[in-house]
């Protein structure tokens, strides 16, 4: 059974105001990713690919189940181990990197810095044993499934749609995809919200599981608890970070029309799996990797390996670095919270 604990009123609204402005920073950050394709290749002007994002990011209420909320939340760090001086650092710590790969223009993934934040802060407070092994094996096993995965569906649908398209005029196709894209970037936006509004969920849900106002035992967290966090990456998805969408759309690798589609695609059908099965992914990974992977089937120079090396420095050294700022966090939030 889990200890409840004390916690002021003005503590616990401050630590959900707090997640939900992750939330909103997640949407702000990862907007990049989301549209990045399909501005890019001209398909959208920034401010209708963001509506258009938004829109699908707030939708995926309808269409996902909470399996996602359920392993941040319960299947990271020990519930007897959260309190809100480690929900507190977790927060913190995963804001903080965010803010500082979005200065810079790096693609990191807010997924895996919420993670790191949890893991430093749960490791600060009680030490290695307070993780739950099989669910942090599954996330750090996914951050190199997710972009191979993404990578492989991308190069995949590319190479198809290529055959398929073989004797068409390349005017044509373009037409084709033009509007296609509209779809994969719909789809892909539907999983982005699905996988990663729902790591917010699974934080509130677990400190008001910690401090009594929600039984452990419940399947899906409060409602509204569920309906904030998808106005939150939407809103945040609405503003865009603008300073990610050139390194994501054009420097990694040209794309045109029918490659958006694919990338988009391929990252669609990995976020729809991951979320399927509860398996909290980073989407920045995913949609790198089908980038990559649409770039390198055509010929392996189309890809600037040498930017794709440097994002995947920034992939490695996410966890840690948010890691160490949320245990730094957690010290302080314990004398001042």
């Amino acid at each position: 059974m889990t200890p409840t604990l004390t916690i002021s009123l003005w503590v616990l609204v401050f630590l959900v105001i707090l997640a939900l402005a992750f939330d909103f920073m997640n949407g702000f950050h990862d907007a990049a990713n989301a549209i990045a394709t399909i501005v890019s290749t001209g398909v959208l002007k920034p401010y209708q690919a963001v509506l258009w994002a938004s829109f699908f990011n707030v939708a995926a209420i309808f269409v996902f189940d909470l399996q996602v909320a359920a392993t941040v939340g319960k299947g990271t760090v020990n519930l007897n181990v959260i309190d809100h001086y480690v929900i507190f650092g977790a927060l913190v710590g995963a804001l903080s990197w965010n803010i500082i790969t979005w200065y810079y223009g790096i693609p990191s993934s807010s997924s895996h810095a919420l993670i790191g934040g949890l893991v430093g802060a749960g490791i600060a407070k009680a030490g290695i044993g307070s993780l739950v092994a099989s669910g942090v094996f599954k996330i750090v096993a996914f951050i190199f499934v997710s972009p191979m995965l993404g990578m492989l569906l991308g190069s995949i649908m590319m190479l198809l749609v290529s055959w398929m398209a073989r004797h068409q005029q390349p005017r044509k196709i373009d037409k084709w995809f033009r509007r296609l894209q509209l779809i994969s970037a719909g789809l892909y936006s539907l999983g982005h919200g699905a996988n990663d509004a729902q790591k917010t969920m699974g934080i509130i849900w677990v400190l008001l599981i910690a401090s009594g106002h929600v039984l452990a035992s419940e399947r899906h967290p409060p409602l509204w608890v569920i309906t904030s966090c998808y106005l939150a990456i939407g809103i945040g998805t609405l503003f865009g970070g603008w300073r990610i969408v050139k390194t994501m759309g054009q420097k990694l690798t040209k794309l045109r029309p029918v490659g958006g589609f694919c990338a988009e695609t391929g990252g669609a059908m990995t976020l729809f799996l991951a979320s399927g099965l509860g398996i909290p992914v980073s989407t920045t990974h995913t949609i790198t990797g089908a980038i990559v992977g649409v770039g390198s089937s055509k010929k392996l120079s189309a890809v600037r390996w040498g930017l794709a090396g440097s994002i995947v420095w920034a992939w490695i050294l996410t966890i840690p670095a948010a890691g160490l700022i949320a245990a730094l966090f957690w010290w302080l939030g314990s004398f001042f919270l």
